[in-house]
């Protein structure tokens, strides 16, 4: 017997090339697989694909979050959806619980949210109890910390991690074939708690003894005008390329050939995920969720995080190793292929959703019999 048809509201923020926007998007693309039905409301979508804006039901109401028209805003939206309220309300935005809450509140339907990362110093996370059912962590590390800094009951959050498209067909060149000139890149948003300052310095390092290595840093942030100058300031511009990708990392990926993430504090590291299911040896640094994914030696490298001495030597280590690096780029492949799929999220999530759902219906029955 079919399952019932779900109805879900995914409120997220302004989507941006990074993790988190990728896993909102392939819940909006890929729940209907799952008889799961989801409206996607958003502040921005700039940066989504055209042609992939069309594939689910997305509205953007850019003044969601402007603190003069909010409340007014956020009755438009009520409004909008009382005549077929949804079955459930997942947030996929820390910024917009307060939204959140109060359309769960007012629309009688259960809600559950997702933390990417880490709760920053004096953040509220305020979650209802009322209407609140679940939260879903990226990673062990993210739900032990969510736990610590709220005091929240361990059974509300499940750990279901990020997924990637692992059926990637990899145009770019054998990782540090002898023909091209070898890259070494990191990806991601240009902010300070990414350690690209780190990355910089490491990559001036390499270049001492290694000058025919190029750098690339894809992404924008606000952090962007900053390393530039630093790059000058390292007398690195002919060695290091700035890509700021509109829609996603793809060609910036296929051009590397070692990836690194020197993130001060990492949830997880989608961005990483996809470029080992590219089959790119990674380095990355011991923070965070970052090593459920990479076993050093095995996976990719481990460094300590803002450690760019360290960093360089596990660079070089690669570099001079090409037969290392490949198999590192294999087996980082395969556990990524087994344990870090689109689908399994997917499938994860929408499991969740059931069950808070029929949780939610077995209720109602219960209160009323209470009544009469």
């Amino acid at each position: 017997m079919p399952e019932s048809s779900l109805n879900v509201l995914l409120l997220a923020g302004r989507f941006e090339v990074r993790g988190s926007s990728a896993r909102t998007l392939h819940l909006a693309e890929d729940l209907p697989s799952h008889d799961i039905v989801p409206r996607l409301v958003c502040l921005d979508a700039t940066r989504v694909e055209p042609e992939r804006r069309k594939k689910f039901e997305l509205t953007v109401m850019r003044m969601l979050d402007a603190p003069l028209v909010e409340r007014l805003y956020r009755h438009f939206l009520f409004r909008d959806l009382q005549e077929n309220p949804p079955d459930l309300i997942h947030i996929q935005w820390r910024g917009m619980l307060p939204l959140g809450r109060w359309l769960a509140k007012h629309l009688e339907r259960p809600y559950i949210v997702t933390v990417h990362d880490y709760l920053g110093q004096q953040e509220a996370f305020k979650f209802d109890h009322h209407w609140g059912r679940r939260i879903i962590a990226v990673s062990e590390s993210v739900k032990q910390d969510l736990l610590f800094q709220t005091k929240l009951a361990g059974d509300i959050v499940t750990v279901i991690h990020s997924g990637v498209p692992t059926d990637l067909v990899d145009q770019g060149l054998t990782v540090l074939d002898r023909d091209h000139m070898p890259v070494v890149g990191t990806a991601g948003p240009l902010e300070a708690a990414k350690g690209l300052d780190f990355f910089l310095r490491a990559a001036r390092i390499v270049a001492h003894s290694r000058p025919d290595v190029q750098f690339l840093v894809a992404g924008a942030g606000p952090e962007e005008s900053r390393l530039r100058r630093m790059v000058g300031e390292l007398k690195m511009t002919g060695q290091v390329t700035f890509v700021p990708n509109v829609f996603d990392f793809t060609s910036s990926l296929e051009a590397m050939d070692i990836f690194c993430l020197p993130a001060l504090k990492q949830g997880l590291g989608t961005i990483m995920l996809e470029a080992m299911a590219r089959g790119k040896p990674v380095i990355a640094t011991r923070a965070g969720g970052v090593d459920s994914v990479v076993k050093d030696g095995e996976t990719g490298l481990l460094v300590a995080p803002s450690d760019s001495d360290d960093l360089a030597g596990r660079m070089l280590e690669l570099l001079s190793n090409p037969p290392k690096a490949q198999s590192i780029g294999q087996r980082g492949r395969d556990i990524v292929s087994e344990h870090f799929r689109v689908d399994t999220m997917v499938k994860m999530t929408a499991d969740l959703y059931r069950k808070v759902v029929t949780a939610e219906r077995e209720q109602i029955p219960a209160i009323a019999g209470k009544i009469a």
